[in-house]
C-alpha cells in the first residue's frame, strides 16, 4: 500500500477530489491511503500563523518554514526512510511525468508539501524536501491542484487501482509516445465515420493502426518524445509511410495550388 500524505493550509481541496471516482475505490480497496494535514495545526502560536513577511522586502508573504517540519516529522517521526520521499510542489521544480509517477507509485510513503503565497521559505527545500517538482511551465495559486495531478497519477498506476491494468499500460507516455486515437458506438455519428480497420476484425491490422496513430501524433504533436523514444524496426518502418504519404500530400496540395492559381490569372493576363 502507498500512503500519501499532503501538507496544506487547504486540507478541504484535497480530501474532496480524493473522495471520488480511480482514487476513491484505490483507498477503498486498500491499494492506497491518501490523507490531508492541515499545516496551521503545526503553528508556532496560538493564532495558527504560517506566514510572514519576506526578509529583504517585496511583496507578499512567504510561507514559515517550521510548521512544515512539524507536519512532516509528526507523519515521518524517523525523518524520511528508504522508501520514502517528501515533495515539494515547484514551479522551478523537476518537471513531473509517466517516469516520475511511477517511481512514486514504488514507494512506500509519498509526503507531499503545497506552497501558497510566494513561495515556502527555502530551508525548507534545503532541509526537509528530498525532491521538488512541477506539473509544467505556469504558476498556480498554491500547490494543491499540482499535488491532486500527481496523487492521480501515480495512485492510478498502482496494481489494483484500474478495474483493467491493461489501460495504464496502453495510456500516452507509458511508452514514451502519445495514446492513438478511440471510438466507440455508433460507428457512424453526425457525417463522421470510425476508421474501417477498427470494425474489420483482424486484431493485427487494428494493432498496427493504432500503433502507426501513436507515431504519427506523437510526430506531429511532441516530436520531443519521438527523439526519445526506444523504436522498433516496425516503428521505423510506419515512420517512413507517414513520411511518404505527408509528402505525397504535400506535392498534391502544391498541384492543386499551382492550377487554381493559373484558373485566376488566366483571364487577367488575357485581358492585357
Amino acid at each position: 500500500m502507498l500512503h500519501v500524505d499532503v501538507v496544506t493550509i487547504f486540507p478541504r481541496m484535497i480530501e474532496a477530489p480524493v473522495a471520488e471516482g480511480i482514487l476513491a475505490r484505490a483507498c477503498a480497496a486498500g491499494v492506497a491511503k491518501i490523507a490531508a494535514h492541515d499545516l496551521r495545526e503545526f503553528s508556532e502560536n496560538k493564532h495558527r500563523t504560517v506566514d510572514d513577511a519576506p526578509f529583504g522586502g517585496g511583496p507578499g508573504m512567504v510561507m514559515k518554514a517550521e510548521p512544515f517540519f512539524r507536519a512532516v516529522q509528526s507523519i515521518l517521526p524517523e525523518g524520511p526512510q528508504e522508501g520514502d520521499a517528501v515533495v515539494a510542489l515547484s514551479p522551478r521544480g523537476q518537471k513531473f511525468d509517466q517516469a516520475t509517477a511511477a517511481r512514486f507509485a514504488g514507494l512506500n510513503r509519498l509526503v507531499l508539501l503545497c506552497g501558497r503565497y510566494e513561495g515556502i521559505d527555502e530551508r525548507v527545500h534545503e532541509g526537509l524536501a528530498t525532491l521538488e517538482v512541477s506539473v509544467g511551465d505556469f504558476v498556480l495559486t498554491g500547490g494543491e491542484a499540482a499535488a491532486l495531478c500527481v496523487i492521480e497519477a501515480t495512485v492510478r498506476l498502482m496494481p489494483g487501482a484500474l478495474g483493467d491494468a491493461e489501460s495504464a499500460e496502453t495510456d500516452s507516455f507509458s511508452d514514451g509516445l502519445l495514446d492513438w486515437p478511440h471510438y466507440t458506438r455508433p460507428a457512424e455519428l453526425r457525417g463522421m465515420a470510425v476508421p474501417e480497420v477498427l470494425l474489420s476484425g483482424d486484431h493485427g491490422r487494428v494493432r498496427r493502426w493504432r500503433r502507426k496513430k501513436a507515431l504519427e501524433a506523437t510526430r506531429e504533436r511532441r516530436p520531443d518524445l519521438l527523439a526519445a523514444a526506444e523504436l522498433t524496426d516496425e516503428d521505423r518502418q510506419l515512420l517512413n509511410e507517414i513520411e511518404q504519404e505527408r509528402s505525397d500530400e504535400s506535392n498534391h496540395k502544391d498541384t492543386k495550388d499551382t492550377k487554381d492559381a493559373q484558373r485566376t490569372e488566366g483571364p487577367f493576363i488575357r485581358s492585357l
